[in-house]
This record gives structure tokens, sequence and C-alpha cells, in this order.
């Protein structure tokens, strides 16, 4: 099966599996989703939806999160892993939102990508899930799933992005990314699969005998 077909094939079964995916992380405006991405970094976003509710009771917006104790934030979202980068990062990118953009969320990558603990991922979350900009964030579900459908060489989630994007029409992309990282959970998951035993890996490389090795990000 040719590249072109392998994406045909791809969206269809996302689009019966997942005719409409949720945003996985839990929250109730863009402030609480920026939060919340940066916390999913080395976690999972179970994890995380269990820490954010008792966050978010103390702050759901910048300028009162400015007024947390550095120490409080930490005791939160300690289960979430790095907390000491974070709690400062979560502290640091509310005041210069207050400071410098009135309290608002950026609407650029530019921006949002000079905010502490905010990279290039992160950015492209906000700008999909918060903004509703077409874009493609590449997390390791996607990156493995993308070397083991053909679509990528996998040297790194840059080049991942800029394969995906070349490949699936733009409208498709804030909708794809949700429905590729679900499916990568639940079917061609990290430990299990390696190419040859879910449905996409079975209709893309029918003949496929031998595991794939996956590049990691």
């Amino acid at each position: 099966m040719i590249k072109i077909e392998r994406v045909k094939t791809i969206i269809q079964v996302l689009d019966r599996i997942y005719p409409n995916p949720p945003i996985p992380l839990d929250h109730k405006n863009i402030f609480e989703l920026l939060i919340s991405v940066l916390l999913s970094a080395q976690c999972t976003d179970i994890r995380v939806n269990q820490v954010t509710p008792y966050l978010f009771k103390l702050a759901d917006n910048p300028l009162d999160m400015c007024k947390v104790e550095l120490d409080d934030i930490y005791n939160i979202i300690r289960p979430c892993g790095l907390a000491p980068q974070k709690s400062s990062a979560i502290k640091d990118l509310s005041e210069i939102l207050i400071r410098d953009y009135e309290g608002e969320v950026p609407k650029t990558y530019k921006e949002l990508e000079i905010l502490p603990g905010v990279g290039h991922k992160t950015a492209s979350v906000v700008m999909s899930q918060g903004h509703g900009y077409p874009a493609f964030p590449v997390d390791t579900h996607i990156h493995r799933l993308a070397q083991r459908w053909g679509l990528t060489n996998g040297n790194n989630v840059i080049q991942t992005e800029k394969d995906l994007k070349k490949l699936f029409p733009m409208e498709l992309w804030n909708k794809l990314h949700l429905q590729i990282i679900f499916y990568g959970r639940e079917y061609c998951k990290a430990r299990s699969c390696y190419g040859i035993e879910c449905e996409i890996c079975k209709i893309c490389y029918s003949k496929r005998t031998n595991p794939i090795i996956v590049k990691k990000p």
C-alpha cells in the first residue's frame, strides 16, 4: 500500500473509532489548559486530571495564581513529577501574563514559547485545543505511530510534525492529533502491536511480520 493510500486508510479508521475525540486534559478556560499541558510533561493525563482540581480551586486565572505561595503550588503538583521546575514555571508565567498580556494567554507560537515551561509541543496544544488554530502537536504516541505507519523516518518530533502536516489536510489536524493519541493508547501501544497487530498496522502493512523498532523522540 502506497503512502497516500495509507493516509486515507488511517483517516477512515480513526473517524470510525473516534468520530468526536474529547480533549484529554480537563479544563474550563485556556489558562487552565495551558497549566495542564505544562504539567503533562513526563506525566500521564490521568495524573494531571487528578491534581489540577486542587490547584484550580486555589487559582483558575493568572491573577489569582500570582497570589498563591510557591510552596503551595509545589505541594499540590508534586505527584506530576518535576515539581520544582513546574511550580516555578506556573508562578512565573502567571506573573508574565498579568504584566505583559493583561492576563490573557497569547495567541501566537512566538509569544507562547517564551513563557517559562512552555515548549513547542505545549504551545501547539494551546494553539490547537485552546485557540482553535490548525496545529499538529506531536507527543510520544503520535511519534511512535507515525513511524509504525510509515509516515516519517522518526528522527525527531519536529521532523515528524513537518511530515504529518504535509500528508494530512490542515482542516483535519486538530481532530486527527487527538484521534492518533487515543488510538496509540488503546490499540497501538508502546509495548504491544509493534506495527504488526492493530487494525491500522495490519491494513497498511498486511505482509509485515517483523516488529518495528521505533526511534525515540
